[in-house]
């Protein structure tokens, strides 16, 4: 019998990411991580939440009215999006941005 082949974490992830408040708090929690490349690894994280959703970046550029190469660049690893272009993604994903203490 040949043994059963386990769920990839990402295959893992992208499930769970498919519930809102999950992504919710997921997003969340890379916010709240101080790492040395922290606006990369929340626009990863924001990527995947796309993905779960089953948006492509076309769609996704197409739906927020962005330019999908400016999409590309802004979501990437080492993007810098304007807050504009964030707020347009994160509406397209369900979501808004918001301010909290840090204390």
């Amino acid at each position: 019998m040949m043994p059963r082949r386990g769920r990839s974490y990402e295959e893992t992830l992208f499930e769970r990411l498919r519930d809102h408040e999950y992504a919710v708090e997921y997003l969340n929690a890379v916010l709240a991580s101080d790492g040395p490349d922290a606006t990369g690894t929340f626009l990863a994280a924001l990527r995947s939440v796309a993905k779960a959703q089953e948006l492509t970046m076309v769609e996704l550029a197409r739906d927020a009215e962005l330019g999908r190469q400016a999409l590309y660049r802004s979501l990437s690893q080492e993007g810098n999006p304007e807050l504009d272009t964030l707020t347009r993604v994160l509406r397209e994903l369900g979501l808004r941005l918001a301010v909290e203490s840090a204390a």
